[in-house]
């Protein structure tokens, strides 16, 4: 059976994130396939990333349906200028993710593959990222089946900003990433970083 996972953006007013915190830990904590509640920090901005486990695919649907019906969505409305809700199926060859401390900072890329670029991305990927991961971990990669199309995001933890300047520069002198001829299957390509809530379970 393929991982789902729902991926919630939602843009707030310019500095209003810490003003969503209560609001946001009171309806996310507890929920059995909460995983990650982050704001972004570099890129775009002003924006809140939730990540939850998909174990039921209609529930799903019908929670979004909820919440495009609520005039108080998360609990935040009065903050919010633009929500999106898009459900991702991780690549098969990667485990399901699992709350922990493995950032603060995770960086979140999100490209856009051409029209016949999603057979060899994952096949690439397949082959070379156990090597990339064993530099820094690949945390998570997988597609979209809703929104944009086709849409591609991984992420990535690091300790620190620094660490990651000097990971990713170690991983291209060594050779071993980017995929050979991996980016030649992108149409666009686009980054944040994103630092966790205190009450993320993913940190």
């Amino acid at each position: 059976m393929p991982t789902h996972y729902d991926v919630t953006i939602i843009t707030v007013r310019p500095g209003t994130h810490p003003q969503a915190l209560p609001a946001l830990e009171e309806r996310l904590t507890g929920a059995p396939d909460f995983l990650a509640c982050w704001y972004s920090e570099i890129g775009a901005l002003n924006q809140i990333l939730i990540l939850r486990n998909v174990s039921d695919l209609t529930a799903n649907l019908a929670e979004r349906a909820a919440a495009v019906a609520s005039s108080n969505p998360f609990g935040i409305g009065d903050l919010i200028t633009n929500m999106s809700m898009d459900t991702y199926t991780a690549f098969d060859f990667l485990p399901p993710m699992r709350p922990g401390e493995l950032g603060p900072c995770y960086e979140v890329r999100t490209y856009m593959l051409k029209p016949e670029g999603l057979a060899p991305t994952i096949q690439l990927w397949r082959e070379w990222a156990p090597r990339r991961s064993k530099i820094s971990p690949l945390f998570l990669a997988m597609t979209s089946l809703t929104g944009a199309v086709v849409r591609f995001m991984h992420i990535w933890p690091y300790k620190t900003l620094d660490e990651r300047t000097r990971l990713r520069a170690k991983s291209v002198t060594d050779g071993v990433w980017p995929p050979p001829d991996g980016p030649s299957h992108l149409a666009t390509q686009q980054s944040d970083i994103y630092l966790p809530f205190d009450f993320s379970p993913l940190r």
